[in-house]
């Protein structure tokens, strides 16, 4: 489970898209950049390829709802 999950907008101009994010999982920090397509650069932290792509998918659901459904 995704803990302490956070984003902040990657510009000033919170109309461009882009965000920072960091949460903790499994006692461990992540952190990197979600991208309008999805994509995510991941700066601190990268998980290991087993796990990815189901914590790709959490953060998927949290930033539509967080970001876009809030629009």
């Amino acid at each position: 489970m995704l803990q302490h999950f956070q984003y902040s907008p990657l510009y000033r101009d919170e109309r461009i898209p882009g965000w920072n994010i960091s949460f903790y999982f499994s006692g461990k920090r992540y952190e990197g950049i979600y991208r309008p397509d999805g994509k995510i650069d991941w700066l601190a932290g990268a998980p290991e390829a087993r796990i990815r792509e189901n914590l790709e998918k959490h953060i998927h659901d949290l930033m539509l709802f967080h970001v876009y459904d809030q629009r």
